[in-house]
């Protein structure tokens, strides 16, 4: 009998707060917007952040209380975004797809080096050393931040320059902001060619550092029919809304800068 009282009590007392706990989620329940529940079911859930917004979530809710486009999401893609826009009763404004692109072909055998780096093995680590340990200060380090940051693996380091795989990259641009020395960039997909160096060293330097740097020559600017190429900051660029894939500047290219793509 003396622990039968205790027993009850216990018993009486968890019923009790069972009722409450239970009288307090009806009182206090908070509706959830269907719209963001939609259209938070059509995303595809890694709350990658490159739609700018803290996760999925935060972006559906975003789009249902009309703060932002239903095309910001990278990851998802086409397919994200007619379905976004179809639950938003909008036209689906589908943008042409873009890819990343490592801006450098500064490899084991081209780049030369000005010290060995034993530290941390990280881009960000290593440029914060005399900016890298590389001879071209504006090179790729090697050391994959931008492969550990790629939600999709599209991202490999290939005998010491990072690779993008377009067949995998969704155009997310995270990587572009991992990469400390600004060599990750996004370009559409259709683009033929690409300029694979962004040293911003005079000629001389430039051939010191890495057999495959750009020493803006100019040699593609001449040859391009559509005024496609221009030298920026000592190396070429190409403006793809004027290129036409026709190849010439690679032609002439002598230094393996301008790389038309398979």
């Amino acid at each position: 009998m003396n622990i039968l009282y205790p027993l009850l009590f216990l018993c009486v007392l968890g019923l009790a707060a069972g009722v409450l706990l239970a009288a307090a989620s009806k009182i206090f329940f908070v509706k959830r917007d269907e719209t963001v529940e939609k259209i938070n079911e059509v995303l595809p859930g890694i709350n990658c952040g490159a739609c700018g917004f803290s996760g999925c979530e935060g972006y559906a809710e975003a789009v249902a209380q009309g703060r932002a486009a239903c095309d910001m999401c990278k990851t998802g893609g086409a397919e994200a975004v007619q379905k976004i826009s179809l639950i938003m009763g909008v036209d689906a404004d589908i943008s042409e797809p873009e890819t990343a692109v490592v801006r450098c072909s500064g490899n084991c055998e081209a780049a030369a080096v000005k010290y060995d780096f034993e530290g941390v093995k990280s881009c960000a680590a290593a440029e914060m050393l005399y900016s890298g340990y590389k001879k071209c200060t504006s090179g790729c380090m090697g050391y994959g931040d931008c492969v550990s940051a790629c939600p999709h693996g599209a991202i490999s380091l290939i005998n010491g320059v990072a690779v993008v795989d377009d067949r995998r990259c969704v155009g997310c641009g995270i990587c572009v902001k991992m990469c400390p020395n600004g060599l990750i960039t996004l370009r559409r997909r259709s683009a033929k060619l690409d300029y694979l160096c962004m040293s911003k060293l005079p000629a001389r330097q430039t051939i010191d550092a890495c057999k495959n740097g750009c020493i803006a020559c100019k040699q593609c600017v001449r040859v391009c029919p559509s005024g496609a190429v221009k030298i920026v900051d000592d190396h070429a660029e190409i403006d793809y809304s004027l290129c036409t894939g026709c190849g010439l500047c690679e032609q002439k290219c002598k230094r393996n800068v301008i790389k038309l793509r398979q």
